[in-house]
Order: structure tokens, then sequence, then C-alpha cells
């Protein structure tokens, strides 16, 4: 029997628990199992990048490069992945192209192997500065595809885009479906259609909400998929990844076998079952996170982008208004040309759908970000709005067709100055440039630690001993 080993990326350092307790995982929950999971022999571990850097410095009081630093010493036999949002970075607004090159050469020296990255509206002009950045480094560069279903993406429109991004110089291509929108048949036809379109691997990236995650990777596999993404099993399903476990047993004595040795992961999945009781307990995970919703399927609405809807109307007072806005997201999706619904797209159409709603006349009310979307601030829309439609949205302004990056000059100096104060690695002008004040009150915060340890060093240096 010909063998064709199907290898797994490992998501439970970021994808896993950014899904299902909003990123809150902190390093030293980690630390304990970091060198047990070196030794299985996953592809790669994805364990950076995505939410981890915002919520590292907003909630866990931690400094995001030295996690990565910590888990890059911890894992010497692991390729480490990190999730990568082209222009945007790690932030939500697009960067100067200089700002977005030093982010790639300090990710890659502070131990990145794997960047994977992906543009909401799957514009590869946004992707061009971070390929580029990313080859100088000789880091594997993955190339994504961000899923979603319309009268236009299909087979070919995907296959069409995965043609550039090896051109670009991508090393694989990640089909990243985000909010679990893959079947499993449609999933054998794309991938099938990759292989034979495109010479490098071919990873399968899908989320468990619709249920169908785990027949979507088998069906993938099938029809050719080098890679997949799992979790383990204490932090998968619901909104996660399928559970690394059951794949890896799943496909054990078969052409496809992983190589994996389901008693090495015993003692990992020991450890992440004692986080996830107390994540239960904490109220960090809700059980609701961990079921599923068929719901996506039919409105291909995100798990995330739902609880998001279900809050704002709450605050209006509206929430029996669901259905309406449910109806009215795929409505507002065509309107701004069917991008994806991920950030920031699905905030984005997801907010104006509620405005349409509530305000009982669609558009009277226009979101900054929205009029941004159409206007081409955020890139080229996979179908182009109507002219009419975005002169309503954006009366006499002039709208942008070029790459939105070749209007913004270089920033990186200026970051440079505005937090020189603070400055203590040359990473931190990276932190501010995305976050911003979140990242001057960590700094503060790492301070005012910093002293007080010395400051006890000191009283302690200073007491006489007797005799």
């Amino acid at each position: 029997m010909a063998t064709r080993q199907v290898k797994i990326t490992e998501t439970v350092l970021r994808d896993a628990h950014q899904s299902l307790i909003a990123t809150r995982m902190r390093l030293d929950e980690m630390l304990p199992v970091l060198e047990a999971m070196d030794k299985v022999g996953f592809y790669s571990i994805e364990a950076w990048g995505g939410a981890t850097f915002d919520a590292c410095l907003r909630f866990l009081d931690e400094d995001p490069w030295e996690r990565l630093r910590v888990i890059r010493s911890k894992m010497p036999h692991s390729k480490l992945q990190m999730l990568f949002r082209g222009q945007n970075m790690l932030g939500y607004r697009h960067y100067a192209d200089d700002v977005v090159e030093y982010f790639v050469q300090k990710s890659v020296a502070n131990g990145i192997d794997i960047l994977r990255i992906f543009d909401a509206l799957n514009d590869i002009r946004n992707l061009k500065t971070a390929i580029k950045a990313t080859k100088k480094e000789g880091a594997h560069l993955q190339g994504v595809l961000s899923y979603t279903t319309s009268p236009v993406h299909n087979t070919e429109y995907f296959v069409g885009y995965a043609k550039q991004l090896e051109e670009e110089g991508a090393d694989s291509i990640c089909v990243k479906d985000m909010a679990g929108l893959l079947t499993p048949y449609a999933t054998y036809e794309l991938v099938k259609a990759l292989k034979e379109s495109v010479k490098i691997p071919v990873q399968l990236h899908s989320h468990y909400t619709s249920g169908l995650a785990s027949m979507v990777m088998l069906k993938g596999i099938e029809a050719g998929a080098d890679i997949i993404d799992t979790a383990m099993s204490p932090l998968a399903l619901g909104t996660s990844h399928p559970a690394t476990e059951s794949m890896v047993a799943a496909l054990k004595g078969t052409e496809y076998d992983t190589g994996i040795d389901l008693n090495q992961l015993n003692p990992i999945r020991e450890h992440f079952a004692m986080l996830r009781e107390k994540y239960l307990k904490n109220g960090l995970l809700n059980p609701k996170m961990l079921g599923v919703d068929a719901n996506t399927l039919l409105y291909q609405v995100p798990g995330g982008m739902l609880s998001n809807l279900v809050s704002q109307l709450k605050q209006a007072g509206k929430e029996d208004q669901l259905d309406a806005v449910l109806q009215e997201v795929p409505r507002v999706r065509k309107d701004a040309g069917y991008p994806p619904l991920v950030t920031p797209s699905s905030q984005i159409v997801g907010t104006q759908a509620v405005y349409n709603v509530i305000m009982g006349e669609r558009y009277k009310m226009v979101t900054k970000e929205f009029k941004g979307l159409i206007r081409g601030e955020y890139g080229r829309t996979p179908v182009p709005v109507d002219p009419e439609f975005r002169k309503q949205i954006i009366g006499d302004e002039e709208p942008i067709d070029c790459r939105p990056a070749d209007l913004l000059k270089p920033e990186l100096e200026t970051l440079r100055k505005e937090c020189a104060e603070w400055l203590e690695q040359e990473e931190d002008v990276l932190s501010y440039a995305q976050f911003g004040q979140v990242a001057t009150k960590f700094f503060q915060r790492r301070r005012d630690k910093k002293y007080k340890i010395d400051a006890e060093h000191a009283d302690t240096e200073n007491k006489v001993h007797p005799l």
C-alpha cells in the first residue's frame, strides 16, 4: 500500500483558545506541557499571531514577544507558526510597508518559522509586502484562501487565487474556513482542483461550528490535502477545531497514517483537560461555545459574529429583531461586493446590518467602517461595488482604486519617536504601532513592576544581618 503521510498542525496554543475562551490562556498555563508537545512530531505548532498579541497586552499583562521567545526556547524541535493579517499585521488598520517589513523581520528573529498570511478580501495586493518580507527573512510563507461561499466564490475563483499566491512565492496554500462553511464534498472538489493546479502543499483549516469539520478533513485528505489543523481534544469542537487525537486515530493504519503516537498525546491531553475544568469553573469557557450551531450554514455568520450581533441588539433593546438582522446580513454583504466574513469585514457588515434593521430604513445611518469598505480603504472587494450604490454611501469622496498602503507614508521612525520613553527592546515599537494606548499602559505596568522588584532587592541587600 502506497503511503501518503498526513501531517498535523496543532492549534491548541493559539486558535483553539482564541475560539473558545477569547484568547485568555496564559503562558504559565502552557509551560508545563511545551516540552512534551515538542516531542510529538507535529508538522508545526501554531502558537502566536491572531488575537494572542492583543490579548497578551490588554488582558494578560504579558509581553507577546517574550511569550514567543519562551515558547521557542522550550520547543527547539518544532516549527512555530503564526497567523498574520497581511497589511493589517495583527492590528485593525493598514500599516505602512516599512512597519510590515520590520514586523516580519522581528517575528522570524524571535522564533517564527511559518507565517500564515491572509487578507480578509483575498486582495493579493494587501499581501505583497508581507510576502516579500517573509521570503527575504527565509521563513516559510503560507498563502491563505479566506474561504466563503457566494455567487463568485467557486472552485475556479479559489484555484485562480491559489495560482496567484504560488506565483508570488507561497511555499504552501491554506484553505482557511473560519466560519465552518466547508461541506465534505465541496472540500473534496476544491482540494482535488488545487492539487491539480498548484505544485505546493495544501493545508486545510476548518472550524467545528457547523458540526462538519471532521468530515471535511477526511474528504480533504482523500482528495490530496497534505496537512490538517486540529486541536487537543479538551479544547476542540464547538467553535474550535476537530480533535487531534480523534483525527490521529481515524487515520491510524491507513495510507494516510500521521505517524503520531496516541500514547504520547495522553499526558498533553490530561494537562489541557485540567485547564478546561478550570476555564469552565471560572466562566471563561461558556459551554455554549462547545455545541454545534447549524445556523452558520444558513446565514454564513461565524460564531463570534453571531454573539456580537446579539449583544448589539441587546444594547438597543431590540433582541426580537435577530431574525431580521440575520436575513439582512447577506443583503448587506451582496451590496458590499461579497466580502468573506472574517475580521474585520464580518464586524463591518454585521454592524451595518444591525443599523439597517433598527433604523427601519436601509443605509439611513452608515458606519465609518462600512463607508471605508465601500470606498476601497480595505482593498478590492471580490465583486466590484455598484457605482450608484458607492455614490449613495460615500457621496463626493474619491474612491480608492489603488493598493490602500500605497497612500501611506513610511511611519516606523515617527512611531519610534512617539513611544521613545517606553522602549526597553526593539520590538516594543511594533507593540505600540498596533495597539497604541493599550501598549503604553502595558509598558507602564512593566516599568512599575521592575521598580518594585528593584526596590525589594535593594531593601534586602541593605538589611543589616546580625552576626
